[in-house]
Order: structure tokens, then C-alpha cells, then sequence
């Protein structure tokens, strides 16, 4: 794949970049407020911290960051090392990429943010092991093709607003629909190598506690538990549901968190927060109580794969609005794929076309 950046503009960019740049350093939003705990700002500061970052654009930087938001690619998302739409870090100067990361929690948590942060500087750690190794690849590692992107009505109204930012082995898709709550989803992140295998940062393991915690889930269970969690011998070499744009219907699989015990429960709830946690206070809180809602004890956890580390292995957990996958198939298990899908409200689903049927827009 060649390293040549191509920028998606609509043929309006120019006029809609103005309207944005109108509608957000315009609408009197009130500076980014943080949020409590370890997790990112609330839901109601994205809009000014959004203000601040087009602030810090020229002309030419807003047009390649501001999009319409019906624009097709709002909802095209990939985890790939390929063209993006949207702003690249490469085309921001350091101030710029401050703001670009101030804002990429207002969606995200803290910690949430420092796995980002991290997936971009594993890109680098790749590139160089690659290239030591003589692979083609390695010079198209680019820790600096990771985009921004903004998507906002033409109306100049508050509301839905989204934003994406993207690259290699990261996916952050936001839907702000005011009061109908922020939506963070899909939100994929990756990391190979998932255990650094030399140099300076031997043995980091970005996503450890994901895991960890879930072969811990896996040694809790009893042999006929464990029989009934894991549905095949041998992985895929992916997440099963890839980068759709909307999930299809899944049977339920695997062992029923009705089927566990207490303590088990208790583990299988501290791996779903944990995929939660990566998301800012508001939109995780909105997402365990839709889970609960809905019928913890509906939840499904399921295995494929070795049941011990460092050979390939897959589980996810599935409910009936929650859909988590892992996988550790690749680079002889060392090349981890995650993600978590609203069943409901990808990229805002049903709460968008409940929000525009209720509120009219040109």
C-alpha cells in the first residue's frame, strides 16, 4: 500500500467548514468541564472543546477536518492501515495535536485515551521491528496517520454531532445526541505487537488486563462450564464481525452468565466494565445500565481457542445490546483485535432515528 495520504472532501468542504467553524465557535458552549474519577470530560463539553480545536485550523486544516453529518463516510470505519477521512496528526503542529487529543476525551476515559496513545506509539514500535525483520510493511507504519474527523448537521444547530478518529488498530466513533446521551461506539482497539518482544519497552503489554481478567473468567469455570463456553478448537483470524457498519443478528452461543455462579458473575461483570471503562463516565454509565436493563444474566460468554496465553485464543461476550470481541489469532498470537458494539445505537441507531423523529431538520 503506497504511503500516500488522500484527504475525502466533499466538493462543498470549503463552504461546510465555514458553516461548522460558524455553528461551534458560535453556539456559546461552555468550556470542557472534567468529569469525576479517571474518565473523560462530560458530554456536554465536546462541543467547546471541539470549538477549541477548529480554533487552532486554518482554512485548509478545517476543511479536511469538517464534514457534513450525513456524510457516508461518518459510518465507514476500519482498523486497517488505509487512507482516512479527515485530519491526519502528520498535518497538525504540536499545539494542534494537544488540542486533538483534549478532545479526543471528551469521549473516551482517561484510561481510554492512554490506550490510544499507546496503539499510536506501538505503530512506531512496529515499524521498527518490521523493518529490522526486512518486511515490506514496515516503512507504511506511520504513527502520524491517525485522523480526526467532524461531523455536524448544516443547520448550525447543537445537535447530532459526531466525530471519529482513526488509524491503525484504532477506531473512536462519537455520537453526541444532546439529551438522547453520547453514544461510543464502535470502538475498536488493537495492539501488535500485543507483548513487545525487545528493545526499550520489552514485555509491555498494552491490553494485558483484557486478557488476563478474561483467562481468569475461563480457569473459574468447572470442566462442564468450560466445555459449554468454548464453541471451537481453533479461532478465526479476526473478529468475527469485522468493520460492518451494523451488526447482523447473532445467535447466542456459549456459556449464560444466568448459568454462573456468583463469584463468576462477578469476574465476567469486572471484563465488561473493563471495555467500558474505555469510554468516557456518561456513555459507560449509559451502557452498563442498558446491559443490566436488558438482563445481565443474558449476557453469553464464549471461548475459542487455547486455553492457556500465548497460543491463539478468542471469546467475546454477547447480549442483547452489547456485543464484545477479542481476538489473539494473528503473528502467533501476539497481534490482539478488540472491540465493542452498540446492537442498538451503532453510530447513534435507534436513538438517532428516535432523536430526528423528534426533532424535525431540514
Amino acid at each position: 500500500m503506497a504511503n500516500v495520504i488522500t484527504y475525502v472532501r466533499p466538493r462543498l468542504a470549503g463552504l461546510f467548514s465555514a458553516v461548522l467553524t460558524v455553528a461551534l465557535l458560535g453556539c456559546g458552549a461552555q468550556p470542557p468541564r472534567p468529569a469525576g474519577g479517571a474518565s473523560g470530560t462530560d458530554t456536554s463539553a465536546w462541543a467547546g472543546t471541539a470549538r477549541t480545536f477548529l480554533s487552532t485550523l486554518n482554512d485548509r486544516q478545517r476543511a479536511a477536518a469538517s464534514f457534513p453529518f450525513d456524510h457516508p463516510e461518518r459510518i465507514r470505519w476500519a482498523y486497517v492501515p488505509e487512507r482516512r477521512t479527515g485530519i491526519p496528526l502528520q498535518m497538525m503542529d504540536a499545539g494542534q495535536r494537544a488540542a486533538a487529543f483534549e478532545f479526543l476525551g471528551t469521549g473516551l476515559s482517561e484510561r481510554g485515551t492512554g490506550l490510544a496513545r499507546g496503539i499510536i506509539e506501538l505503530e512506531g514500535i512496529l515499524r521498527e521491528l518490521e523493518g529490522a525483520a526486512g518486511s515490506p510493511w514496515g516503512p507504511q507504519r506511520d504513527p502520524e496517520l491517525y485522523f480526526l474527523a467532524l461531523f455536524a448537521g448544516p443547520d448550525g444547530g447543537t445537535h447530532p454531532w459526531g466525530w471519529s478518529f482513526e488509524g491503525h488498530h484504532l477506531s473512536v466513533n462519537v455520537t453526541d445526541l444532546g439529551p438522547h446521551g453520547q453514544i461510543v461506539a464502535p470502538l475498536f482497539m488493537g495492539a501488535n505487537p500485543a507483548r513487545v518482544p525487545s528493545g526499550p519497552r520489552a514485555g509491555t503489554r498494552l491490553l494485558a488486563a483484557e486478557e488476563d481478567l478474561a483467562f481468569e473468567l475461563l480457569h473459574m469455570l468447572d470442566p462442564g462450564q468450560r466445555a459449554r463456553a468454548t464453541i471451537a478448537a481453533q479461532p478465526s483470524e479476526d473478529i468475527l464481525t469485522r468493520n460492518v457498519s451494523v451488526v447482523r443478528p447473532m445467535a447466542f452461543a456459549g456459556l449464560p452468565a444466568a448459568e454462573m455462579t456468583t463469584a463468576q458473575q462477578r469476574q465476567l461483570r469486572r471484563l465488561l466494565e473493563l471495555y467500558a471503562g474505555r469510554m468516557a463516565d456518561s456513555a459507560a454509565a449509559r451502557q452498563l445500565q442498558r446491559i443490566e436493563e436488558a438482563g445481565f444474566e443474558r449476557l453469553h460468554f464464549v471461548w475459542a481457542g487455547a486455553h492457556q496465553p500465548r497460543e491463539p485464543h478468542y471469546y467475546r461476550i454477547h447480549g442483547p445490546t452489547v456485543l464484545v470481541e477479542y481476538d489473539n489469532a494473528q503473528s502467533n498470537a501476539n497481534h490482539v483485535h478488540t472491540v465493542w458494539r452498540d446492537l442498538e445505537n451503532d453510530f447513534g441507531g435507534d436513538l438517532l432515528r428516535r432523536h430526528y423523529a423528534r426533532q424535525p431538520h431540514r
